[in-house]
């Protein structure tokens, strides 16, 4: 049985997250979604409702059986692949700037621990959806709805409504 991770804070889970969660499905026997959580990173939202809104994300779409949610917490990734069985991490790339930025730690990743990185183009009509610029647009009044899953809108407007 073959399994990929998707690691990522997920600040909020958007469409480009989750086309990439299908499509790592279709290339592995199941998939670990690792969502970071990093104490001295302020999230918008906090961790146990990014994974929430993951979990009922794959439930909607059909890939809560061969997607499992997990916090990724301090440490190296290649430790967390080992301890999940994995033997490939699943990065999305929306530019040259990523290529840029995720190289050298994929070439670390495999020199530590022989753990390779698929890296996926992300799909045209969703490269200019992030996480950081959902979130900007958002706090100043756009509308991004057609950029995040339902879980992931109503989590974001309820703690729009909190901060």
């Amino acid at each position: 049985m073959s399994t990929v991770v998707l690691p990522g804070s997920f600040d909020p889970f958007t469409l480009g997250h989750l086309d990439l969660a299908r499509r790592a499905a279709a290339l592995a026997d199941s998939v670990v979604i690792a969502v970071s959580h990093n104490p001295g990173k302020k999230n918008l939202l906090d961790l146990e409702t990014r994974q929430r809104v993951i979990r009922e994300t794959l439930a909607a779409d059909g890939l809560a059986e061969r997607c499992e949610v997990r916090t990724l917490g301090r440490g190296l990734l290649v430790d967390f692949c080992r301890e999940a069985g994995a033997h490939a991490v699943v990065r999305g790339l929306r530019s040259q700037i990523d290529l840029a930025y995720e190289e050298p730690m994929a070439r670390m990743n495999r020199h530590l621990a022989e753990i390779d990185t698929v890296f996926l183009l992300t799909a045209a009509d969703l490269a200019h959806i992030s996480s950081s610029l959902v979130r900007e647009v958002h706090a100043l009044g756009g509308d991004v709805s057609d950029m995040l899953p339902a879980p992931a809108l109503d989590a974001l407007v309820a703690a729009s409504r909190v901060s």
